[in-house]
């Protein structure tokens, strides 16, 4: 790992979390340093030194070392042998691409949670939806709002039953977000944007497929144009 840039215990001001039970550390690595390097308190091109953070996370080398290779699959680290490990880059040019992406993943992944997420799921579903309304009135951190959207799409990824389109999905809504994150202080409050999950997540709940998949593909469509509004 890179030798310098070394990260202070509060990076970014960010609160760090506890480790969830039955977390593993190398789980509970990965977890935190993904979310820093999404929201960018670990900036695009800053060296990660696998000492720094592992005093910084109470967590061994070792379990680092498996969080820094889950990372650089999912192209939010990269390595380089004998300089060490950087934040990614984030490059605005692949908006495109990667919005191509989700516009034909992203209402499927819908439409297969509202026909596949079990009864118990639905109803945290239908819950959650609930939590995202009253929250939204009382929550102004751009930044807290951000993370309210990705637990929004990590919580439809989980209800299509499928791993495999779950991973996908996630490293894509990671990638969006990552470039979301480099303009957020541009953008005008996304409050009005994350509402737009809460009649989302209720047709899932309600298991209307056709629904789900038309309002998940006017949801991207229109993240994508409040990005290029502020380019």
């Amino acid at each position: 790992m890179a030798s310098g840039g070394e990260l202070p215990s509060d990076v970014g001001g960010s609160f760090l979390p506890p480790r969830q039970e039955e977390e593993s550390f190398a789980d509970f690595a990965y977890r935190v340093l993904c979310d820093e390097l999404i929201v960018l308190d670990i900036k695009p091109g800053e060296p990660l030194n696998d000492e720094v953070i592992s005093r910084r996370l109470g967590v061994g080398r070792t379990p680092i070392r498996e969080a820094m290779k889950r990372l650089e699959s999912d192209h939010l680290v990269v390595a380089y042998p004998r300089r060490g490990t950087f934040a990614a880059g984030v490059d605005i040019t692949d908006l495109a691409e990667i919005s191509e992406i989700r516009q034909l993943l992203e209402p499927a992944a819908a439409a297969r949670a509202a026909r596949m997420a079990s009864p118990q799921l639905r109803q945290e579903i239908k819950e959650f939806a609930k939590e995202v309304g009253e929250l939204l009135p009382v929550m102004h951190s751009q930044r807290d709002l951000m993370r309210l959207d990705m637990r929004v799409h990590r919580m439809i990824y989980r209800a299509t039953g499928s791993r495999h389109l779950e991973d996908v999905l996630i490293r894509y809504d990671n990638l969006a977000t990552r470039i979301w994150s480099l303009v957020l202080e541009k953008l005008p409050p996304v409050s009005e944007h994350i509402a737009q999950h809460i009649e989302l997540l209720e047709c899932i709940a309600a298991g209307d497929s056709e629904a789900a998949a038309r309002l998940t593909t006017k949801h991207v469509t229109d993240f994508e144009n409040l990005i290029r509004g502020v380019l």
